[in-house]
């Protein structure tokens, strides 16, 4: 496979790629230079365990409630018997063992989401099946069959929950499926539950909220590699399952490994609030953009009184800012969006499920988990207003926020995902954007450059190395890093700065609440004493991902792939048409820059490029090329051969792998 087609489809689904799932049958650090915590952090976890409320057992009295069944085997394999999933990778969670290594509350999260089997929701009506995945599969017993609601991340943990839910319940086809919202770990195992086949002929349909197909496909398009790559340490995927590495994704414990498949929808929830009967059953959908997912509904049963909240609504508080990348969040929004759902759904909801963590029942513990997400994002918008006009900058707002004692106390409330931290830098982001108004940082050198002065006048290596130790002794890691990450910067290969940053960075993942957090320290530190682990970047969408993409879209990538130095100079029009589906556009390299406008030929064009998109579809896969294409007959070109030519040598194609921390991989 060419770089590119592992580029492009890791692109489209690049952010929850499996963590690798070593057993940690024993407490031995993983890697040789990592340590056990220190002295200030086993302080700090005795604190969260003295401060926390840890006496409201609640949680663990309702992610248990309505278990059926689980399969003997805590591992999910595919046809040829490989491993896409094993939650038994994190059993040591159940030991019963305070970690240190762990944020007491972080670790608590982890052991509620070590649920695995088929759970009673609502009696003989609501399914669950959990720990199958990221997320959960949620199946509602219709007249005729099953409506299933979200269908996990891969097509074998699809196909087992499924497989699970009949057993135990007895065989029922799946009549519908209901996508909650566009992101992968909810609709990429849909061709484990259904047969395009049935969806084309009508048997079963797809509904998803308006927005679905265009989000769904275009988040992760044009900063994929770049996203796939970060994701890397938001989610841990370097980092083997253990007591000092991975234990928690926050929303569920990591994703599977396995075939990604998207189909389209056949119903498009369009409306605000919409009602439909889905195989007897009533809903009421609340279409919810701009919230978790740019496309994203809750759903009523107004019959059950049970209200699914979607990703909208799960243990955690969730990220803002995401630090894998993507478009800022609205804070506010979310919390109008629940406070919506509170008061048309919520004062009368017996029970509360999502797409993540597990239910809640009864209506005053429905009351309050809504009411406290609501509120904590609505204090997080608010509050960082509150001090932004204030003159508080982007750089100094995460060390000023503060989230409410009142929230701080309610497990609901708790940062696993997002984190105050991130989370309020994004919020005053969304407002004002990066700047914090002082003009020195608004064309800064970069850290490469600037660090070198900083070594120097901070009196060489030698020094910082000091004082870094100092600092790091006296526990004040964040201090350490400050100038210690400066020194590896300017001295890349001094391996003695690397690895005292490393052990700085671990200390702060041990200590940090987020598991977003905690997976991106102890990811860089991994990789500063062992470097770059190749293969990260795996592939992970497939056919359905590209097929997905508009002819327009895929244009619009090949423009990010332009190297504006090889194009400098270069200036042709390109009229490109697909007979099949009856588009034309025009293709425009000026200013080094490609640009491409759909519903339009250039009279003036240089040469035309006429293929229909079925046969443009293995051009985009990178299984094949415009030139053997035209050499097979199954393009046409009329005008100037080296247009082609000129835009193939412009085009760079990125590497999947390329170093995040300085010093983590030798240059090619």
């Amino acid at each position: 496979m060419t770089t590119m087609r592992r580029t492009m489809y890791v692109a489209l689904f690049c952010f929850l790629v499996v963590t690798p799932q070593v057993s940690a049958e024993s407490q031995e650090h993983f890697n040789v230079s990592g340590g056990p915590p220190s002295d200030a952090t086993r302080a700090l976890q005795k604190a969260h365990r003295e401060s926390l409320p840890f006496s409201d057992r609640r949680d663990f009295d309702e992610h248990k409630r309505g278990f059926i069944a689980a399969p003997p085997d805590r591992r999910i394999v595919d046809d040829k018997g490989n491993t896409v999933w094993d939650i038994g990778a994190y059993d040591f969670l159940l030991s019963g063992q305070d970690y240190d290594s762990i944020h007491p509350s972080l670790q608590r999260q982890a052991q509620l989401n070590m649920n695995y089997g088929l759970f009673e929701v609502v009696p003989d009506k609501i399914y669950q099946v959990r720990g199958f995945d990221l997320a959960n599969m949620t199946l509602v017993k219709g007249d005729t069959g099953w409506i299933v609601f979200d269908v996990l991340l891969v097509r074998e943990t699809a196909a087992a929950a499924l497989a699970l839910a009949n057993k135990e319940l007895g065989e029922r086809p799946v009549v519908a499926v209901v996508y909650s919202h566009s992101h992968v770990d909810h609709f990429g195992g849909i061709r484990g539950v259904v047969d395009e086949a049935d969806v084309r002929s009508g048997k079963v349909d797809i509904i998803a909220p308006r927005g679905f197909m265009e989000f769904a496909v275009a988040e992760n398009i044009y900063a994929g590699t770049a996203m796939s790559r970060r994701a890397s340490y938001q989610y841990g995927r370097g980092l083997p399952v253990s007591p000092f590495g991975q234990v928690d994704s926050a929303i569920g414990k990591a994703t599977a490994s396995g075939s990604i498949g998207l189909i389209a929808p056949t119903v498009v929830i369009e409306g605000d609030f919409e009602e439909l009967t889905i195989d007897g059953v009533p809903m009421v959908f609340q279409n919810t953009p701009g919230t978790e997912a740019p496309a994203e509904m809750n759903t009523w049963f107004p019959e059950w009184r049970a209200f699914w909240a979607a990703e909208n609504i799960t243990a955690t508080i969730h990220n803002i800012y995401t630090l894998r990348g993507a478009l800022v969040r609205d804070a506010l929004a979310w919390s109008k969006g629940i406070n919506e759902a509170l008061y048309r759904f919520g004062v009368d909801a017996d029970v509360l499920l999502a797409s993540h963590s597990w239910p809640r029942w009864g209506n005053a513990r429905i009351q309050e988990v809504m009411r406290a997400q609501r509120d904590a994002y609505a204090n997080l918008n608010n509050q960082v207003l509150h001090l932004a006009n204030q003159g508080v900058t982007i750089n100094e707002i995460h060390n000023e926020y503060e989230v409410p004692e009142s929230l701080k106390m309610q497990w609901s409330a708790r940062q696993y995902h997002g984190s105050e931290f991130h989370n309020s830098r994004a919020v005053m982001n969304r407002y004002l954007g990066y700047w914090d108004g002082n003009p020195a940082t608004l064309a800064p050198l970069s850290p490469a450059d600037s660090a070198p002065l900083y070594v120097d006048l901070m009196g060489g290596s030698g020094r910082i190395l000091e004082e870094g130790a100092k600092l790091f002794e006296q526990g004040k890691y964040r201090h350490a890093m400050e100038i210690v990450n400066k020194l590896v910067y300017a001295e890349p290969g001094n391996r003695e700065a690397s690895l005292l940053l490393a052990t700085i960075f671990e200390q702060l993942g041990y200590q940090y609440e987020s598991a977003s957090m905690r997976n991106s320290f102890l990811s860089a530190a991994q990789e500063l004493r062992s470097g770059v682990e190749e293969g990260l970047g795996a592939e992970t969408g497939g056919p359905d991902a590209v097929r997905a993409l508009t002819t327009l879209q895929w244009w619009d990538a090949v423009a990010i792939r332009v190297d504006t130095r090889k194009a400098e100079g270069m200036q042709f029009k390109l009229n490109f048409e697909t007979p099949d589906t009856g588009e034309k556009f025009v293709v425009e390299m000026s200013n080094a820059t490609l640009t491409t406008i759909a519903g339009f030929l250039a009279d003036d064009a240089d040469a035309t490029l006429t293929i229909n998109r079925a046969d443009l579809l293995p051009v985009m896969m990178q299984l094949t090329t415009f030139a053997d294409q035209l050499q097979a007959g199954k393009a046409k070109l009329a005008g100037d051969p080296a247009v082609l030519m000129k835009l193939a040598s412009t085009l760079v194609e990125f590497d999947p792998m390329f170093k995040m921390m300085p010093g983590t991989r030798s240059s090619k």
